[in-house]
Formats: structure tokens, sequence, C-alpha cells
């Protein structure tokens, strides 16, 4: 049976629900810039998945399963009726089998950065990183992913916010840290995609190593009413990198289809 847990949120802003999704070893600050240019369209609802942030740290391993069950939790506890979804990398995987779900209580969602669809080599190389990880830590992988998030210039003018998000990971309980990872590495979404009815958008950065425009291209091809957006020389952390035109690109596709 899959059970639910309370996670910790913020709500900020009036307007249409919007549930925003962050990823592997961040928190709902994932969102610190894009709540101010979403908050004036939308009532934001940011929360931190379990184990992240100030949110439990569940007892055991947990699936995709778990993390949707949290954050249908999270709504009827709410009681919100309808909303819209927007998740980041993972949050990516959860909005959508969420969708899948619970098709009624969907308005749209946007799928920031992740993956479907992966060959033989794309599988290799995530669950390379894993294995790194188990072999030798999480904190002496992390600067060999530096380079994947970020783009060249970003990282030269602001390594406060690269250190930042390298400490939020080492921060997070390991544990939960490698079992989310597990689930992003092991997530295949495209045999299930053409079930998911909402309206999506689907949208990554041009140099996304991991998550990249051929993937996203194959979410968009399976998915029944969706759009494809790449944004140009941007890699994974376009959170905090582009928080501009990700949030344009939301608020225009979202808002005509309340």
């Amino acid at each position: 049976m899959t059970s639910a847990i309370d996670c910790a949120y913020t709500i900020d802003g009036e307007g249409p629900p919007l549930f925003l999704i962050h990823g592997i070893g961040a928190a709902r600050d994932a969102w610190r810039f894009l709540v101010p240019l979403l908050k004036d369209s939308f009532r934001c609802i940011s929360y931190d998945l379990r184990g992240h942030g100030t949110s439990p740290v569940p007892e055991g391993r947990f699936g995709l399963d778990e993390l949707v069950a949290d954050l249908e939790r999270l709504r009827a506890a709410l009681g919100i009726a309808r909303a819209h979804f927007a998740g980041h990398s993972l949050g990516g995987m959860i909005a959508p089998a969420y969708a899948r779900l619970h098709p009624d209580k969907v308005l749209t969602q946007g799928l920031l950065s992740t993956a479907a669809g992966r060959t033989e080599d794309d599988s290799a190389k995530v669950w390379g990183v894993v294995e790194a990880m188990k072999a030798n830590g999480i904190a002496n992988t992390l600067q060999t992913l530096v380079d994947r998030w970020f783009t060249e210039d970003f990282i030269k003018a602001h390594p406060e916010l690269v250190e930042r998000r390298l400490e939020q990971v080492v921060d997070t309980n390991p544990d939960v840290f490698m079992n989310v990872f597990e689930i992003y590495a092991g997530t295949e979404m495209l045999p299930w995609l053409h079930e998911v009815t909402a309206p999506s958008l689907v949208l990554t950065g041009e140099f996304d190593g991991g998550c990249n425009p051929r993937l996203n291209g194959l979410i968009d091809a399976q998915l029944p009413d969706s759009e494809l957006v790449i944004l140009e020389r941007y890699k994974h952390s376009i959170l905090v990198e582009a928080p501009e035109e990700v949030a344009s690109h939301l608020k225009r596709f979202m808002l005509r289809r309340r």
C-alpha cells in the first residue's frame, strides 16, 4: 500500500493554484527566482519532497508512487479542486505521473528539464553517476556534475549560487538523495505518457546533457496535447539561470488554458 506523508510547503500569490515540484537534492527554494515572477498570476504552492528541506525523512525506501501520493495528500489538505503543476527534473516525472493518476485534478502541467526515452547509452551514463556516488561518496562526485548543471558563463559569474546548490545536495539525507536519484535514473515514462491528457508544456535547455532536446522531443511526441520549447544555450539549472524565460513560457502556456 502506498503511504503518503505531510510535506512542508509555502504559498505565495493569488490566482489559480500552481504546484511547484523540485528535483533531486533540492527544496522548495529551488523556485525562489520564479515565484516572484509567477505570484502575480498564480497562487504558487512550493513544497519540499519527502526527506528534503524541512519535510519529514521517511522510514525505508520509497518510489515514484509515494512521491505522487505525497502531492495528492497536499492538494487534498489544501482543499484545491484543480490546479496547474510544474516540475523540474525529477519533479518533471512526478507531475505527469500525478496527472496520469488524477486527470480530473490537473488543469495544465509544465515538464521542465526532465527525461524519457533514454537509450541504453543514456541509461548507462545516468546509472554511472549513481555507481560513482556509491563508490566515491556523493560530495566527491558532485563536482563532476557542475558542468552538466550550469553554463560556463554562469559558473564564472555566480560561484556563490553554484556553491549553494552543492551544499544543498550535501546537506540532504544521503539515503534519501540516493533513493531519489535512483528513481530519476530508473523511471521510464515513454510507455505511459500517451495516457496523460493534460495540456503539457515540455521545456528544456539546449545543452542539458541528461535531459536533452532529443529526449524532450520524444516526450512531446507521446503526449496527446503538448508544446515543446528549447531554451537556447542553457543546461539543466534553468530555474536559477533562466527564471525569466521559464516563467514567461509557463504563464503564456498556462493562463490561456485555465
